[in-house]
């Protein structure tokens, strides 16, 4: 967990703490709390420690046992805004992988430009349904989700008719190892890479292939989106980080723009997606 995450859910606990102590009522011990409640002690210790994170049913609790009600609006925006930073697959993928896909869904619909990078897989939004499925199916088992995996694929496949839609550009990149990575059938694989030579030339795409042989102005790393210049969401293994500052936005563009001028569009990009599908009928 970052250390940023950290401090604003101890100073959250503190915050919680504070309350508890000031109650107009009468000061609360943690036992107290806990009983008026029907909370376990130690989830009272585990907030006020920064050791669990509170949701906003817990929060809402919280200021009506300690009699602060005013309080809430102000620890709810404290939790809005350092939960937006860290979204861990555990919680998102509680009820299955499509109300994340959904919630992208949305994300995009209200979004102009968006800037992507794809290291290891074709990037979602240009997906068949098979390769899709594969890759839900994978994480599932990884993860042990709830398996809506049809749901899943037409909710990122619903995503897909955004591309018909002019007013947006995508601009997305994927260096070559995507092309290659048999996370599915090769005949599933085959089929994927004719989707990406098929949407090259679409008005509203721009796809660059960085190619294995091509000088990197910097290291590839994990994938990473900007949407407008208001959010970048970068993935790792265990959760998601969403950065709304203009700090993090500008790097990722940056990071963006120096893979790009690594990358191959128009025919240089479908002869390397087709250098990708010959390999594997050989």
């Amino acid at each position: 967990m970052s250390t940023d995450y950290q401090q604003a859910r101890a100073a959250l606990g503190v915050r919680l703490r504070e309350l508890r102590v000031s109650r107009p009522g009468g000061r609360l011990t943690g036992t107290q709390l806990a009983q008026l409640l029907g909370w376990p002690h130690s989830k009272i210790y585990k907030l006020e420690n920064g050791k669990q994170t509170a949701t906003p049913e817990d929060l809402r609790a919280w200021v009506d046992a300690t009699e602060q009600p005013g309080a809430f609006d102000e620890l709810y925006a404290r939790l809005k805004g350092f939960e937006s930073q860290i979204r861990s697959w555990r919680r998102q993928l509680a009820s299955g992988h499509r109300p994340v896909q959904e919630n992208w869904n949305a994300e995009i619909a209200r979004t102009s430009v968006i800037h992507s990078w794809q290291g290891s897989i074709v990037e979602g939004l240009l997906q068949t349904a098979d390769y899709a499925r594969h890759i839900f199916s994978r994480y599932a088992e990884l993860r042990n989700t709830p398996r809506d995996t049809g749901e899943a694929v037409r909710a990122r496949l619903r995503r897909q008719e955004l591309l018909y839609q002019p007013g947006r550009k995508f601009r997305i990149i994927l260096w070559e190892a995507a092309l290659h990575a048999q996370v599915c059938p090769p005949s599933v694989l085959s089929a994927q890479l004719d989707r990406l030579t098929g949407v090259i030339g679409l008005n509203t795409l721009e796809l660059g292939i960085v190619p294995f042989s091509a000088p990197l102005k910097i290291a590839a790393a994990n994938a990473f989106y900007v949407l407008d210049d208001r959010l970048a969401v970068t993935e790792d293994w265990h959760a998601e980080l969403w950065l709304e500052d203009a700090d993090s936005i500008t790097t990722y563009l940056k990071v963006w723009n120096l893979l790009r001028e690594s990358a191959l569009y128009g025919t240089e990009a479908q002869n390397v997606i087709n250098r990708a599908r010959r390999s594997l009928g050989s």
